[in-house]
């Protein structure tokens, strides 16, 4: 980019010096000096204006050159509204961030754009409303999983995580139905067994619990579901739990009712995004003790082993959603599965 702008420089500076010469011979020199600066820098405000080119810098690395790829489409967006491609591209670029929201609105235009008709956009905005609900999938984001599934029925993300959505509400026919459309679309073998050990377990006991299954590759939407090597994506084990025993600082305990919501998360310390494990309780249950396994999974490929070095939390939501909001109740602890036994939680704090 330097030598481009050496060049570019050159040439205008020759070219002015070319223009101004008649004038400089007939001693002119003020209208001379005038006319080249004018010159120049009306051209440089005019490439400025014209060019496309951004000038900021691009020597970095990691997030914020990350970052700054995000930027450049956006403004790209802002020339080109249009761009249906360009809407999915930045809600994904968002959702690798992690930021949701954002991620959200960029798959909602691009799902006004093609009026509610393209899949990868309902898929994206779903996917992305788990992430944000720290793996919750809620009303809102199964019946997106349904409209993509109608509009793509042989989509292996539509299909996994309508199929949980299904189990939830009670409907297994229908969930094992759509299991095993995945299996008939030949998945790698090893998303293969996972798939066939959750039918066998819904076939021989529909009232089970959902397992821990494939990863979709929900942090990054419009991927495929591909497999993963991580021990995290374990069946359930005897041994592999989390047992903690909750309770409520006095001080706070008066300003809650008992109709509220208590979640508690299990997740990797230190790392953004859906928690390993979850459960939703009543806060009038208060003081309780939880256990926690990978069937409390609520994120596909996402869950715990034994050995693991996890963080316990609890907080209480007057508004029933798992969003973290300022001014909620909450406690937490280092947990260690399989060896740290029950630990005790006590909700004394509040959401910063």
């Amino acid at each position: 980019m330097n030598a481009f702008i050496v060049i570019a420089l050159t040439l205008a500076v020759a070219t002015a010096v070319w223009l101004v010469r008649p004038l400089w011979r007939e001693r002119a020199q003020g209208v001379a000096v005038a006319s080249a600066v004018a010159l120049l820098a009306g051209s440089a405000a005019l490439y400025l204006h014209w060019s496309n080119f951004d000038w900021q810098p691009t020597s970095v690395s990691g997030e914020h050159a990350n970052e700054q790829m995000v930027s450049r489409l956006a403004r790209r967006l802002e020339r080109n509204p249009d761009d249906v491609e360009g809407w999915l591209m930045l809600g994904r670029s968002h959702a690798a961030l992690g930021q949701f929201a954002l991620a959200q609105r960029a798959y909602r235009r691009a799902d006004r754009l093609e009026a509610g008709r393209n899949p990868d956009a309902l898929l994206g905005l779903a996917e992305t409303m788990v992430l944000e609900a720290e793996g919750a999938l809620d009303e809102r984001s199964s019946r997106l999983f349904e409209q993509a599934l109608e509009l793509a029925p042989t989509n292996e993300r539509a299909l996994f995580f309508s199929a949980i959505a299904a189990r939830r509400r009670g409907e297994t026919p229908l969930a094992i139905s759509r299991l095993d459309t995945m299996l008939s679309l030949n998945p790698p073998e090893n998303i293969r067994e996972i798939l066939e050990r959750e039918l066998t377990v819904m076939r021989s006991d529909p009232g089970a619990p959902v397992n821990s299954a494939a990863s979709a590759a929900t942090a990054v939407p419009g991927s495929s579901v591909e497999s993963t090597t991580n021990a995290t994506s374990a069946t359930v084990s005897g041994t592999a739990r989390v047992l903690v025993a909750l309770e409520i600082d006095p001080a706070l305990a008066r300003s809650v009712s008992g109709s509220e919501v208590l979640f508690v998360f299990v997740r990797t310390p230190g790392q953004p995004g859906p928690p390993l494990a979850v459960k939703r309780l009543s806060a009038g249950q208060l003081p309780l003790t939880v256990e926690l396994t990978p069937a409390d999974s609520m994120v596909p490929g996402m869950s715990f082993a034994v050995g693991d070095n996890v963080e316990v939390s609890a907080k209480i939501s007057a508004d029933g959603s798992a969003t973290p909001k300022s001014g909620e109740p909450i406690g937490r602890t280092a947990y260690r599965v399989g060896e740290s036994g029950i630990q005790r939680i006590r909700i004394d704090s509040l959401t910063p």
